[in-house]
């Protein structure tokens, strides 16, 4: 699944992404918009990650979806 797929489906994507990560809020979801770079920082924030590793476990979990 490539970003702009998510983008036109974010509804959708939230949906599944809510199981990989449970701790992002609904505003989390919201404020992210279909926006990568906010929903890494979100990714970040409520996971105490690294920037690189919110990228990649975002990026491994887009390949297997």
């Amino acid at each position: 699944m490539n970003w702009d797929q998510i983008e036109g489906r974010w509804e959708q994507f939230v949906v599944k992404a809510k199981e990989k990560w449970g701790n992002l809020t609904d505003d989390d979801w919201k404020a992210a918009e279909g926006r990568r770079d906010q929903l890494t920082g979100k990714i970040q924030e409520r996971y105490g990650y690294s920037q690189e590793k919110a990228e990649k476990e975002l990026e491994d979990w887009l390949h297997d979806n």
